[in-house]
């Protein structure tokens, strides 16, 4: 029985260092993160390059098309496909209000990135709303969810619908 129990004792512990060893996987509902890379002045002008453009002066809509690249400041943002929408009326008329990203989406600003299927860009709420597969990077660690939604000007985010989070512990 000695035996036994020194046997047992000597794999529990062999357990517990293995999976100390393991990076630090976190599962939840809704998990908010710090998005320092992230934090831009959406004030800043923004730059659009693609493929094809199609102007529709009836409904105020620029839509790009074809390695759609759009640049703000540090911040890039990669699409098949943007649908831009400009304000109308008044001073604003001219003024983007938002983009509208489809067709596999990349965000990056600094160390972080994110892709996703589609990413809402609300330009004077300074927020980008990324849905379907999303997968964030910070440096080493990776996170995933159904929706990311990223507060521009406050540098942070929140992920919701069956968040998934791996953290890389020091020196792995």
């Amino acid at each position: 029985m000695n035996e036994r129990s020194g046997l047992k004792k000597i794999l529990a512990i062999a357990i517990v260092l293995f999976v100390a060893a393991l990076p630090v996987q976190i599962q939840a509902q809704g998990t908010r993160v710090a998005f320092g890379g992230f934090s831009q002045d959406p004030t800043l002008p923004v730059e659009i390059t693609a493929d094809a453009l199609e102007i529709d002066q009836a409904d105020g809509t620029a839509t790009f098309r074809g390695n759609v690249v759009i640049g703000q400041g540090e911040m890039r943002l990669g699409a098949a496909m943007a649908r831009v929408e400009y304000k109308t009326g008044g001073d604003t008329t001219g003024e983007i209000r938002r983009m509208v990203l489809s067709g596999g989406v990349t965000l990056v600003n600094g160390a972080e990135a994110a892709e996703a299927e589609s990413a809402v860009y609300s330009i004077d709420d300074g927020r980008i709303v990324l849905s379907g597969g999303v997968i964030m990077t910070q440096g080493r660690n990776a996170l995933s969810a159904d929706r990311l939604i990223v507060d521009l000007r406050t540098g942070t985010g929140l992920m919701e619908g069956r968040v998934k989070t791996i953290l890389q512990p020091e020196g792995n």
